[in-house]
This record gives C-alpha cells, sequence and structure tokens, in this order.
C-alpha cells in the first residue's frame, strides 16, 4: 500500500508517500482502506519527539475515516463495505496511508448523508471536546463557559456543542476570527492578544464568573482562567494543567479535569475504548442533521500533508485541514 512515512522523528516535514506493506486485522479488529484523515497539532508534536511504542517507519494521523475492507474473525456487528469514521491508536501506525488497522469496537458507521472529509475531521477534536463537556464537565443548560481558541478544531467544535447543549458561550480567538466563532455560536468573542479574558468574563456574566472552563492553549492560560471561574465553577484542560495548591480555596470551590483522549488505548480499559463509539456515534448524527459543521476548511492531497502540519504549528488555522487519500 502507499502510505506518508516518517523514518525517523524530527523527520516529519521530511515525509513522502511511499510503498510499505498492508497491515493485517486481529481477531476483534477490520482492516479499513482509508478514504480521508484528518490533520492536528498532536501529529507534528509526536513526530518531532517520537514515541518508544513505534517502530520505523512508523505513520502518522488519527482522525480517519474509510470503508471496512476486511473484518477480524470474532467481529459480527461490521463487514466488509461499511463506511465508518474512528479515531485511531497512537501507539500503532496511522491514517496518512491507503489501509488502516483497529479495533472494531471503536469504530461508528456513516451514514451516507455524511461524507468521508466531514467525518475524519471529527476524531482528535470533536471527541476530545465531547468529553470535556459532556463526561468530565456534564454541562447543564442555562449555564455559562469559557471556551478558549474557539477558532480551533477542539475550540470551534466545542462552542458548536455547548451550544447546542443551551449554554452562553464565551470564546476567545483573534478580532480576525471574531465573526467565524460568533457564526459556530458564540455569544461574546474576546480578542487574547488585545483584552483581558477574565475582566471581559466578569463583566458579561455580572462579576459572578463562568460556570465551566475548556482550555486548550497551556499551563499559564489555564492558570488565568481559573479566576474567570464563578463559584463551584469547573475547569477541563488538554494543554498543560493549572497552578492547584494556591488554587484550593474554601471560599472559592472549583473543580478541576484532566483531558487526555489518546492515551484510552493504553489503559486496558475496554468500557472507555466504548466511549469513542458512543461519542463517535452522537457526533455523526448531529452533523447528519445538521446541527453541527464539520469545520473543514482545507482539503488537500495526501503528499501534502507536511505542508498542512507546517500550517498547523503557526498556531493560526482556522477548523480543520482533512486529507483526502485516492
Amino acid at each position: 500500500m502507499k502510505a506518508l512515512l516518517l523514518h525517523d522523528k524530527g523527520q516529519w516535514r521530511e515525509m513522502k508517500v511511499e510503498e510499505t506493506e498492508t497491515p493485517k486485522p486481529g481477531t476483534d479488529e477490520i482492516l479499513v482502506r482509508v478514504k480521508a484523515a484528518g490533520l492536528n497539532p498532536v501529529d507534528y508534536k509526536t513526530g518531532q519527539n517520537g514515541s518508544p511504542a513505534w517502530s520505523y517507519p512508523h505513520i502518522l494521523g488519527l482522525d480517519a475515516a474509510g470503508i471496512v475492507e476486511e473484518t477480524g474473525s470474532d467481529v459480527t456487528d461490521l463487514q466488509k463495505g461499511d463506511r465508518v469514521v474512528f479515531l485511531a491508536d497512537m501507539a500503532r501506525k496511522g491514517a496518512y496511508a491507503e489501509y488502516i488497522v483497529t479495533k472494531a469496537h471503536t469504530v461508528s458507521k456513516l451514514p451516507d448523508a455524511v461524507s468521508f472529509e466531514e467525518a475524519a475531521a471529527l476524531p482528535v477534536a470533536a471527541y476530545t471536546a465531547y468529553q470535556a463537556l459532556f463526561f468530565k464537565l456534564h454541562i447543564q443548560k442555562d449555564k455559562s463557559i469559557l471556551i478558549h481558541a474557539g477558532a480551533g478544531g477542539v475550540g470551534g467544535f466545542a462552542i458548536q456543542l455547548a451550544k447546542y447543549a443551551g449554554l452562553k458561550v464565551i470564546t476567545t480567538a483573534s478580532s480576525a476570527n471574531h465573526e467565524y466563532v460568533k457564526s459556530l455560536g458564540a455569544d461574546l468573542a474576546i480578542d487574547y492578544n488585545e483584552d483581558d479574558f477574565v475582566e471581559k468574563t466578569k463583566r458579561f456574566t455580572d462579576g459572578l464568573g463562568v460556570d465551566y472552563v475548556l482550555d486548550t492553549v497551556g499551563r499559564d492560560n489555564a492558570t488565568k482562567s481559573l479566576k474567570a471561574l464563578a463559584f463551584n465553577g469547573q475547569i477541563a484542560f488538554i494543554a498543560g494543567q493549572p497552578e492547584m495548591n494556591e488554587s484550593i480555596n474554601f471560599a472559592h470551590p472549583i473543580s478541576f479535569h484532566h483531558v487526555a483522549l489518546g492515551s484510552v488505548y493504553q489503559s486496558g480499559n475496554r468500557a472507555e475504548e466504548l466511549t469513542l463509539k458512543v461519542m463517535g456515534d452522537h457526533l455523526v448524527e448531529l452533523l447528519a442533521e445538521g446541527k453541527i459543521s464539520a469545520l473543514v476548511e482545507q482539503t488537500i492531497p495526501l503528499q501534502d500533508v507536511p505542508k498542512g502540519l507546517e500550517e498547523l504549528e503557526t498556531r493560526k488555522v482556522k477548523g480543520k485541514i482533512v486529507a483526502v487519500i485516492d
């Protein structure tokens, strides 16, 4: 099969499409012919640092959508020809290839109304947002949330899902992206280059602060975000934990939630792996019904993935970039 091969850590910019061996599915796995694969910052980050679990040449790519080509002997609920989407296992060879193997119980089927390109935008970004909002924060209607980096993948899906759930949504984004994030459902957009998001958030919430924060930026930003939380507020973070010790205050109690979607395959916890399918099923349904957008801003051929990852590295990409694999 053809695949975009990473020959050693740090060499992701030099990846080229080459021939490599087609994988074989295990008894509880499926072989999928990849039709589209989403790009994510985790790809260039892991491509730079490598992993002890990898053998080289490695194949990056965690967002996968395609057609079932072969099923393992124990797989009963999927068959050849099914259209599917799933989050790939970071420890195994990924989706920037013609074929990929994955565990059958983590896969969501696609209706004809959802394209492969739309589906491939979901797993890393949308599943992360979904897990943070519904499984960690347990968001409730009429509450308020501050979502950082709303123009990005996780932030963009989080805005849409929070609005779908009936929340008041505040987000941070550059002024050039304010109309974009408002089109996704944000009630207030704050320019992180110009404004103090704590002050603006407090003003918008009559001095009380928000009920929830989703931080996708980093440790310092997450720590500052604690000041924007209301009494009994909650923060979910994916890019570095806030400073907790000095934040534990009897007079202003708050709760912390660590979101780390990609490590589920290494947990050995099948029940948690099954939540990938649960999230995927609901997100695909919302896409098919037009209740959320897939945020696809660019589609590119497989050979242009390194350039796409370089764009992501600038942290100025809006929405999602998806590679189309013929």
